[in-house]
């Protein structure tokens, strides 16, 4: 039985269902014995999409070779532009947009690669990477097929004895719009990790449900919500939810380390163990 469901974020387009839940579940079990709680692996699912975003073959090797010149789209843009301004507020060795000494080149977007290539939070990345990540964000909101069939992919994997529905990056945008297109589930728990869904203009405004007047719908399937953000986590933009999404809505800050948006780290926090054991044990069926 699946008490637990995990949603990834952008970026795991390699992995599977098995493997994400090998790197992600000893994380979670042991944010959960800090708080003295305990849950089979048996009784945690991975709700896996990334492969919705593997490319299909092609003749070079790994991602296709992306550079500036093939962020076209306007989203994608103000994507990897967000990074690079957040990133620049955190880490003093990021130089922000406006200095444009020690940035030489004048597309605004190579500027931001360059940029976030000094990132400690980007490190490894190179900018294909950079780009098909900024990628998946767009596509997920301007592709409705792509769209339906993420969202599918979590549905399938809730079953009636889920409790608690753990998601990570854009899987927290992914899970909010499922828990909204499932009223007959009741008493959920959502903790969302590094999310993104109050950063206005490139996702809270691209919501479904669409936000009314400032504020987005409460997911009625949704008993309780808890929001754990990194103050140095970038993709996290807006660390506090519950200005946008109701004030029963509970945010806590965490300390990551240099992995601020990791979801392992996340995972380990007791902030983070704290909420998904009280949903267990709210049911009486906590270890």
């Amino acid at each position: 039985m699946t008490r637990i469901v995990l949603v990834h974020g952008i970026g795991r387009q390699l992995a599977g269902p098995h493997s994400l839940l090998d790197d992600w579940y000893p994380s979670l079990a042991d944010g959960l014995a800090l708080n003295g709680c305990q849950v089979q692996r048996s009784e945690v699912a991975a709700a896996f999409y990334g492969d919705l975003f593997r490319p299909a073959g092609h003749r070079s090797i790994g991602l296709p070779d992306l550079d500036a010149t093939d962020v076209t789209d306007p989203l994608e843009r103000d994507v990897l532009l967000s990074w690079w301004h957040q990133a620049a507020q955190q880490e003093a060795l990021v130089p922000g947009p406006e200095d444009r000494g020690r940035l030489r080149t004048p597309q605004l977007v190579q500027r931001a690669l360059d940029a976030l290539s000094h990132s400690s939070f980007f490190a490894g990345l190179g900018e294909h990477l950079l780009i098909f990540s900024a990628r998946q964000v767009r596509r997920y909101f301007t592709e409705p097929a792509v769209r339906e069939n993420v969202q599918k992919r979590v549905s399938a994997t809730v079953s009636d004895g889920t409790q608690v529905i753990v998601a990570h990056s854009l899987g927290s945008v992914v899970a909010y719009e499922v828990l909204c297109a499932h009223p007959e589930w009741r008493d959920i728990t959502l903790v969302t990790l590094g999310s993104p869904l109050a950063v206005r203009n490139l996702v809270f405004d691209r919501l479904r449900p669409a936000p009314a007047d400032g504020r987005a719908q409460w997911p009625p399937s949704v008993r309780r919500w808890v929001n754990v953000a990194d103050r140095g986590d970038v993709v996290a933009l807006v660390k506090t939810l519950a200005p946008a999404f109701g004030d029963a809505l509970t945010d806590r800050l965490v300390h990551n380390g240099a992995k601020a948006h990791d979801a392992r780290p996340y995972l380990t926090a007791h902030e983070t163990g704290e909420a998904i054991a009280a949903a267990l044990g709210e049911n009486g069926r906590a270890p």
